[in-house]
This record gives structure tokens, sequence and C-alpha cells, in this order.
């Protein structure tokens, strides 16, 4: 491999590289003044979060995989704990290791996509659930002071489904792929769900 293969390579692990730094930094948007009131401000929340973006769009490519009333069903469950979550917030409820729990839905969820785990949807939708209830507190304490509330939850709505979606259309295209490619993929959100936690 000659200097002209190897500097593309360096300068794309780099970009990658301060892609996800810079996205850690701003994992949870909502102090500023630039994120404006309401439905953007919500809108931004999920996809200015790696750990938000990882546990939604994992738990929408290992959906793929489950039975039909797990699959149609997940978008519902996911969208039912955020509410559930913000609900919680917004009545003045204290809830402790919200981030350690937001760090290890992204380890578990991993987890089930590298082990290729199929759960009843009993089991699968009110874990999913569980999951989603971390998250949407964290998007609940985090509203910006002044935003209208039902806008708000619009917002992150709108993105949670997005990024769930965007995770069922990969798992989707990955049903014709290799198990192994999905195993690993499990394992490096598993990975970065373990690092997220610890940190």
């Amino acid at each position: 491999m000659n200097k002209m293969t190897k500097l593309p390579a360096a300068k794309l692990l780099m970009t990658i590289g301060l892609m996800l730094t810079a996205t850690l930094a701003v994992a949870h948007p909502g102090h500023g003044e630039h994120v404006s009131n309401g439905f953007l401000s919500g809108l931004l929340h999920p996809l200015m979060g790696l750990d938000h973006l990882l546990a939604m769009g994992a738990i929408g490519f290992w959906s793929i995989r489950q039975n039909t009333t797990m699959k149609r069903g997940t978008p519902l469950f996911v969208v039912g704990g955020m509410i559930a979550g913000a609900g919680l917030a917004w009545a003045g409820v204290s809830l402790a290791g919200i981030e350690t729990g937001i760090a290890m839905s992204v380890l578990l969820v991993g987890v089930l996509i590298a082990t290729l785990a199929k759960l009843p949807t009993a089991v699968g939708g009110t874990l999913v659930a569980l999951f989603m209830v971390a998250h949407g507190y964290a998007h609940g304490t985090e509203m910006t002071q002044g935003s209208s509330l039902l806008l708000y939850m619009a917002g992150f709505v709108v993105a949670t489904l997005a990024i769930t979606f965007v995770g069922r259309g990969l798992g989707t295209m990955m049903l014709k792929a290799d198990n192994r490619i999905t195993r690993a993929l499990g394992g490096v959100v598993a990975v970065i769900g373990g690092v997220l936690a610890a940190g």
C-alpha cells in the first residue's frame, strides 16, 4: 500500500473520530440559546446524542428479526416509553441513574443484536419501553425553559421515529447479509454502550 492510499484512509479515520467527539460534546442540547424553543429543540435532542442515536437505531435494527407483532409494535413501544419517561420528568418524579440507564440500554440492545435474540412480544415490548423511559426522562429534564411542552414532545417523537425507522431499514437490508456481520455490529454497539456506562 503506497502513501497516497494511506493518506485518505487516515483522513477518513480522523474525520470519523472528530464527528464522534463532536457528537458526544453536544449529546444533550437544549441548554444553549442557539436551540429554538419547542419543536426544533425536541427534534434536535435525540439527533445530537450518540447514546440516543445508537439505542433507538439499534432497537429498530433488532426489531426486524422479531415476530410480526413485536416487529410492528416496536415503534409504539419506543414512543410510548419515551413519552412516559418525559411525563415522569415533567411531573417532578426523581429517578436516579438515568445516564447509566441510557448507556445500559445501548449495551443491552447491542447484546440482543449480537446474539440474534428473539423475544416474545410481552418481554421484548416491555424491555424496549423500559429502555425508552430512561431516554424520555432525559429529554423531559432537558427541555429548554419556556418551550411549549406539546411542541417539544412532538419534536422528539418525530426524531425518535425517524431514527428507529432508519435502524429498521438497515436491519431489513442486513437480513440478506451474513449473520456474522450483524453479530459484529451488535458487538460494536454493546462495546460503545459499555464505554458510555463506564464513563
